[in-house]
């Protein structure tokens, strides 16, 4: 392999995984969707009135994991199309945001909530750390 094609396959490589997490957190996007827009609504109206206001703040919390993830992926993804440079996204306004609330402990045990609301809340935790952890790499890459 020349130099030529070990450059190619060095930027190959990031933008597939890239690609991945970002096909990942998409789907995920998606299916919080439908799972809002179609049973969401009806959930909440079955639970006692403390649990129903905790329903609202996870679902707030879900939303915003999946934005900042969502926008954080975009931005990698310009990088790697060439329209924002490493150096840029090592700014604070491009970073991961959102921690305060995406990582804060809920006050009330998850469990009560329904089921599928709580598979997404794990989901969308583990996705918004990996993502993070990511963040954190490309934030101390050496220029």
């Amino acid at each position: 392999m020349d130099s030529k094609d070990k450059s190619s396959a060095t930027v190959v490589a990031p933008a597939a995984f890239f690609g991945r997490t970002f096909d990942e957190a998409l789907a995920l996007t998606r299916e919080a969707r439908d799972y809002l827009r179609d049973y969401g609504e009806e959930d909440s109206q079955d639970l006692a009135l403390e649990i129903a206001a905790h329903f609202s703040v996870e679902t707030m919390r879900l939303t915003s994991r999946l934005t900042n993830m969502m926008a954080w992926l975009l931005v990698q993804r310009a990088v790697h199309q060439g329209e924002l440079s490493r150096e840029e996204v090592r700014e604070d306004n491009w970073r991961l945001g959102g921690a305060t609330v995406c990582l804060d402990e809920s006050e009330l045990d998850p469990e009560l909530l329904p089921p599928y609301l709580c598979d997404l809340l794990r989901r969308s935790e583990r996705l918004y750390r990996r993502i993070a952890r990511l963040d954190s790499m490309v934030a101390n890459e050496a220029v």
